[in-house]
């Protein structure tokens, strides 16, 4: 599991070693990471180190020292350097550590910035040492002049140190202009900026380097589950399982206008291992899935009768769906868990519970925000996507997914999940109707096992985020595999959950 962490929490974990005069070990620890990363890049890509030209952008503060100092030790590899110094100063000692290795030093004016720009283009890596986490805001002057000049360049190789400059380090939100990275080298433990939109779109591949105060940080601020963290959450059937034991999830979803989303949930809960499905809906739809999935147990009765662990709310109900829409509040009233898609949000009482599990994309959950008295416009959801899911679920009581390119999970205790396991050409219909099918799966097999959860360092109370993790790394995965690299279907993913969770 990646444990992320806000910038202040880093600086608050390093304070010990400041005061106990360790600031200067702290910095050579982390340039040298910093250092080799850039060698096995370059390695990676066939390059000779020899001769090969590095510039470094550098601030005045110890995010420009990492810089310098990772510098002059790949000039010690036989690199030419330079340094174009943002603020005209930099960090003392490592500028004359910079300078000792043979490195040139240019002094950024508004005057100069062209040359700048061409020295660092004509560089094989930029190395982005500007701002650091405990930065506000964005560049400005002559730095934020250079930085645009570079992105419209785009140099070979570029590498954020610690995070790139103008990313915000706690909250994922970008203050243009922002240098896109191949690889953001960040020391101690990952940034939960780095790990949430927009801020992952800059950051592109993230190591982190540990420093020595890794046991001085307290609990994360955001989780990233990996594959074993999947294999060991994952339900598995015991010998002497049987159909009602692997659980049963009801589903409510589809309408006249949209049938197909009614089939494509249960094909992803089905294809989750969940014991049985049960549908819910109007006989037309229900037809239309009993066709598609026989293994699905279909009626247009109430939720009343029907005896489930979980319930799967709202994929392609409408306003129109009248009495879709009863049958969503019948089953919100049950009190078992749920997953709510956007369809069911207008036949859900305002407050809800950990166990509910919203599943909006960015627009809808500006509709939701709004619903709540809180409008940030779609752009203030996408471009501060952490706080957006946070503020959900503050407010719905609810855990909320936050659908994207990197996939949020907000639990109401403060507790947040990120996972970005997806292709690109997974943003297609239906593909959120396959995930709300896994999820609703994966809960009405896991709400009753907190233990599972526990046993990896996740609190009970936010287990349902853990499963909407679970479910939405798994979702991701299939879209890749089923991808392939080119285009995808719903159906598709679909069809790939089982491979993915067989390997897994």
């Amino acid at each position: 599991m990646i444990s992320a962490y806000t910038g202040t929490q880093i600086r608050e974990a390093e304070q010990p070693f400041l005061i106990s005069g360790a600031g200067a070990v702290l910095m050579q620890r982390a340039a040298h990471g910093l250092a080799n990363a850039v060698v096995r890049e370059l390695r990676a890509r066939g390059e000779r180190l020899y001769g090969a030209s590095v510039t470094v952008l550098a601030g005045k503060g110890n995010n420009g020292g990492d810089g310098l100092f990772a510098a002059a030790m790949l000039a010690g590899r036989g690199m030419r350097t330079t340094a174009v110094l943002t603020a005209g100063e930099a960090h003392p000692e490592g500028l004359r550590a910079f300078e000792k290795a043979g490195g040139r030093v240019i002094r950024l004016t508004h005057g100069n910035v062209a040359d700048a720009s061409a020295a660092a283009t004509a560089s094989g890596v930029v190395l982005d040492a500007v701002l650091g986490t405990g930065a506000q805001g964005g560049l400005r002057g002559p730095a934020a002049e250079l930085t645009e000049a570079l992105e419209r360049a785009r140099p070979g190789l570029v590498v954020a140190c610690d995070i790139p400059s103008g990313v915000d380090a706690d909250t994922g939100e970008a203050h243009p202009p922002v240098l896109r990275a191949e690889l953001t080298v960040t020391f101690g433990a990952a940034k939960a900026g780095l790990l949430a939109d927009p801020g992952a779109d800059y950051a592109g591949r993230v190591q982190v380097i540990p420093i020595g105060i890794e046991t001085a940080l307290p609990d994360p601020a955001l989780r990233r589950l990996q594959s074993a963290d999947l294999a060991a959450l994952l339900p598995h059937p015991q010998r002497r399982s049987h159909k009602y034991s692997r659980g049963v999830l009801g589903v409510v979803a589809g309408s006249q206008q949209y049938p197909g989303a009614a089939v494509l949930a249960c094909r992803g809960a089905l294809a989750a291992g969940v014991g049985m499905v049960r549908y819910l809906g109007p006989p037309d739809v229900a037809d239309l899935v009993r066709r598609s999935c026989p293994e699905v147990v279909c009626s247009s009765g109430n939720a009343a009768d029907a005896h489930v662990q979980a319930w799967l709310l709202g994929p392609g109900i409408d306003e129109q769906a009248h009495e879709q829409l009863e049958r969503v509040a019948d089953a919100a009233a049950t009190g078992l868990p749920v997953v709510a898609d956007a369809g069911a949000l207008p036949a859900l009482h305002r407050t809800l519970a950990p166990h509910f599990v919203l599943t909006p994309h960015a627009g809808e959950l500006e509709t939701l925000l709004a619903r709540y008295g809180a409008a940030p416009g779609r752009p203030g959801v996408e471009g501060a996507t952490l706080a957006a899911a946070r503020r959900a679920s503050e407010l719905t009581g609810a855990t909320v997914l936050l659908k994207g390119a990197t996939t949020l999970v907000a639990a109401p205790s403060g507790a947040v999940f990120s996972q970005a396991d997806a292709t690109p050409w997974l943003a297609t219909a239906g593909s959120g109707d396959v995930l709300a099918g896994i999820l609703g799966a994966l809960l009405a097999q896991l709400a009753g096992a907190p233990g599972t959860f526990t046993s990896l360092g996740i609190r009970a109370d936010d287990r349902w985020a853990g499963i909407a993790a679970l479910a939405a790394s798994v979702h991701g995965r299939a879209g890749s595999l089923a991808s392939d690299g080119g285009p995808v279907t719903a159906s598709d993913v679909a069809q790939s959950v089982r491979e993915v969770i067989a390997k897994l």
